[in-house]
This record gives C-alpha cells, structure tokens and sequence, in this order.
C-alpha cells in the first residue's frame, strides 16, 4: 500500500471516530448546554486525557516506535516481542503508583492545576473532583492501549488501532441518550458521562489485545526490570513528555486560564472539537503512518526514501488542512449553529463558541504540519531539540494568552494557541533544514503553492455564497439550515479540488490509485 493509501485508510477510521465526536458533543449541548456542569465535565476530562496524550500518545509512542521498529527490523518478532513485554511490565508498575497518588492528590490537583479558578465555587469545584477522580483509570487502560496500538502500527495494521477510539464516543452517545430519554437532570448527566469514559478505556483495551493477538503478537507478564532497551525508551521519553504533547499543554494552560471566566472552558472545547475533526483525521493519519515508516528507511540508510516520504507527507497535510482552516474562518457561525444551536445552547453561545473557532482554525496547518516535521527528529532519536522549541511555544502561548485574555477573553486563548503553534512549526521546519534533513522539491512546492491559490478561490466562493444567502442560513426550519450548510461545503469542495486538480496542487494519478484501491 502507498504511503497515501496509508494516511486514507488510517484517515478513514479517525473521520468516523470525529463524526461520532460530533454528535457526542451535539448531544451535550442539548443535554446538559453550556454551564457549570460542562465546565466541570470537561476540565475533569482533559486532566487523564492530558496525561494519555502527553504519556501514552506523546512521549511513550513517540519513543516506543522507533525503538520497537528497530528491533523488528534487527532482531524480528521475538526480538521485538521481549522489548515489548519488558516494557509493558514496567508501564504497568509506573501507571498504578502514577494513579493511587492522583486519585489521593485530586482536590489539590483540581485547585491547583485542573482549574484553579473553580476554588470560588465549591459546587462546581467538587463535582470537578469527583469526575475526575472516576475517569482517571481512563489514564491507566489508555496507556496500555497506546503501546498495543503502537506495536499494530509497527507491524503496519493501522485501521484497528485507528478504528477503537470510537468505543469513546458510541458509549457517551449512548450515555446520553439514555440521558435524555429519562430526562436526567445535568449533574446526573455528567457523572454518567464520566462512568461512560472510563468503561470506554476498558473496552478499547479489550478490543486492541485481541486484535495484538490475530496479527501474531502475544506477552507474557514479566517481572518489571530496568532493561538496556527499558532504559534507552525512557531516556528518549523524558524530553518527548513535553514535545509530544504540545498542544494538549497549550490547551491546559488556555484552560486553567479560562477558568476565571464562566462558561469558557465550555465554549473552547465545543469550538476545539469541531477544529479536531481536520486535525485529527489528517494530523493523526500523518502522525502515525510517518513514524513507524521514517525509522525504516533511516534505519535501512535510505535517506533519499526519507526525504521523499516527508514532502509527500506535507503535500497530503496541506492538500487537505488548508481548505479546512479557510473555510472554517469564513464561516465558522453556519457551522457551529447547525451542530450545537438547540436545547441548552443558544445562539449567544453560538457566536461566542464561532469566535474561538476561527481563532483555532487559523493554526490548523501548523498543527498538522509539527506531525510532519516531528517525526522526523523522533525517528533520528533526537528528542531534545523539539522539546526546547516545545518549551518556547509554551512560553509564547502563555504570554500571548495573559496579554489578550482581558480584551477577548475566551478568544484570545484560541488565537494564542494558534500563534505558538505557527512558531513551533516554523523551528522544526527552520532546523531541519539547516541540518540537511528536509529539502522540499520543486514540485512540492509549486502543488503547495496551487494549493494556496484553490484555497483562495474557495474561500471567495464560500463568502460569496454566505453573502448571498443569509436567509436560509439562518432559517428557522433545520432541514433548511442543513441542505444550506452541506451546499455551500459542495460547491466549496467543488471549487477547491476543481482548482486544484487543473493547476497540479493535487496529484490525479495519486488520487486516482487511492479511488481504486478504496474501491475494491
């Protein structure tokens, strides 16, 4: 399978995890709205989703990867079968201490980290503890799941791996919908919610071992011992603790911000989960396929390889980031009132919600492309350099947010997470290229190039649309508002490639492989 067949079918499985998201968070909205109780469900949930992004996704993938690749590649499957229990028998140790001392620690956690601006209200504070105390385990089972998913990836069986984070979403929604149909009251609503995250980190964990099992990779439990391989993994895992997880820090910090404003935390995340949904499917499908693929061919000396496969990697990125981010600028409001606007979310949440959404938007590109660029220090065992420009983006983050948030409030947290991840992106891209580890070709940049220009076209054709049809994209009736919005995606859709495709910013012998092979 081509390395563009790879992100598809990776990209497949993530899209329908996101549209899942969507109507999770859709049946939020009507469920429990914007309030104390969302505020409380999400800042408990991004504390243990902090740490399975920072620990599990981040730096423990980020190093485990490369070295499990090697050892296939060197040794075969038993090599790389005793690395991957070695290493399993100590996850689990550092885990369950990891978790006794959260659960213990969690009111101080809360008041101090979590989201110290709740302290002045005792209701939402506490019911924030005791949600964040019933989804951490949700830490312990990811973690676990991260490494299996990373052992399928190495293996290349990418859709399973791809596939499980909707047991998330399929059991909130039907949380929910239980929710509603009884009419459960908000607060009932988000304790259920929290019971069903970390039933979900059971059932990923279950399905992922199984499927561990069929591809012909199995572990026996070993005694925790601090292995030359165990050890080489946490050397590289220390700097990749902050590297890996760099958005989600930046998120944390706008968080713990945005806890001195009511309702923002709410309306970040509600505007955060519409802007993963082109970040997750394209960031995650580069993220995970480029990894595993770049330490093959550095590990075989084919640097001509490497090369080729990071500038197809951002031709795929920005081929598909750049109308994403575009047309969420222009017209975030249509998009976020079609989701959200009904029940407990009013249209005063909708525009607050559309203003951080445009703001995160605009950093869409440079989010997806640190999965490009990363990688590429990751695979040559330099974990260092990215986490110092991490360090710098935390600080520009910081800065930017504490200099903006008393003028535009919730927004201005958007736009700094944005801001510091256009710097990220721009020392990754800027060091490896002094050091003779990216060139892009000519032709990568003359198709990024067309590619801004379809984007541009896009964007004039979607406003021209909004401006002429403002009645029905705020009609009363929403089969209205629906075939609205999805036509003026189309004709946006149709205007983009269209270009794109005569200019060459698209590859159509590519593309047409991909339909083919997806077809069969």
């Amino acid at each position: 399978m081509s390395l563009i067949g790879k992100f598809a079918s990776v990209g497949s499985a993530t899209m329908a995890s996101r549209v899942l998201g969507f109507v999770r968070e859709a049946l939020i909205a009507a469920a429990i709205g914007v309030g104390p109780v969302t505020d409380a469900f999400y800042a408990a949930f991004r504390f243990p989703n902090l740490f399975r992004r920072l620990f599990a996704e981040g730096a423990f993938n980020t190093a485990f990867i490369p070295l499990f690749a090697k050892e296939m590649e060197g040794g075969g499957i038993e090599a790389a079968r005793r690395f991957g229990e070695n290493v399993l028998a100590v996850l689990v140790t550092v885990l369950l201490l990891l978790s006794a001392v959260a659960m213990l620690a969690m009111p101080f956690l809360v008041s101090t980290i979590i989201a110290p601006g709740f302290a002045d209200t005792p209701e939402k504070f506490d019911l924030t503890v005791i949600m964040t105390r019933i989804m951490f385990p949700y830490l312990f089972c990811m973690s676990l799941v991260a490494m299996f998913s990373g052992i399928l990836n190495a293996m290349r069986h990418y859709f399973l791996a791809a596939l499980v984070p909707t047991l998330l979403n399929v059991i909130l929604i039907g949380v929910l919908l239980v929710a509603l149909f009884w009419q459960f009251d908000p607060r009932q609503t988000g304790i259920w919610l929290a019971w069903g995250v970390f039933a979900s980190g059971l059932a990923q964990l279950f399905f992922l071992i199984q499927g561990a099992r069929h591809a012909g990779y199995s572990m026996r439990v070993r005694r925790p011992r601090l292995t030359p391989g165990v050890k080489r993994l946490l050397v590289l895992m220390a700097p990749a603790l902050l590297t890996g997880g760099i958005m989600q820090i930046n998120l944390l910090v706008g968080q713990i911000i945005a806890s001195t404003q009511d309702n923002a935390i709410g309306l970040l995340n509600f505007a955060d989960r519409i802007n993963q949904l082109p970040l997750g499917v394209i960031g995650i499908a580069v993220g995970v396929v480029l990894l595993p693929e770049l330490s093959r061919a550095l590990k075989a000396g084919d640097h001509a390889d490497a090369q080729h496969l990071q500038n197809r990697s951002m031709e795929f990125a920005l081929g598909l980031t750049l109308p994403a981010a575009v047309g969420l600028m222009v017209m975030p409001a249509p998009i976020v009132a079609l989701l959200y606007e009904r029940g407990q979310f009013t249209a005063l949440d909708t525009a607050m919600t559309a203003a951080a959404l445009a703001a995160f938007a605009s950093g869409l590109p440079a989010y997806v492309l640190t999965k490009v660029f990363q990688p590429a220090f990751f695979a040559r065992e330099d974990m260092k350099t990215p986490m110092w420009f991490s360090l710098i983006t935390v600080a520009v983050n910081i800065a930017a947010s504490l200099l903006f948030f008393p003028v535009y409030g919730h927004v201005a947290i958007a736009a700094a997470t944005a801001l510091s991840a256009w710097v990220n992106v721009l020392l990754l891209a800027i060091t490896l290229w002094r050091r003779g580890d990216f060139r892009p070709s000519s032709l990568t940049l003359r198709r990024i190039a067309f590619m801004l220009l379809a984007s541009a076209v896009m964007g004039a054709v979607v406003w021209a649309l909004l401006a002429a049809l403002p009645g029905f994209v705020g009609h009363d009736l929403l089969i209205v508002r629906i075939l609205t919005v999805v036509g003026i995606v189309l004709l946006a859709a149709i205007a983009y490639f269209g270009v794109a495709l005569a200019t060459g910013g698209i590859d159509r012998a590519e593309l047409a492989r991909v339909r083919r092979r997806r077809g069969r």
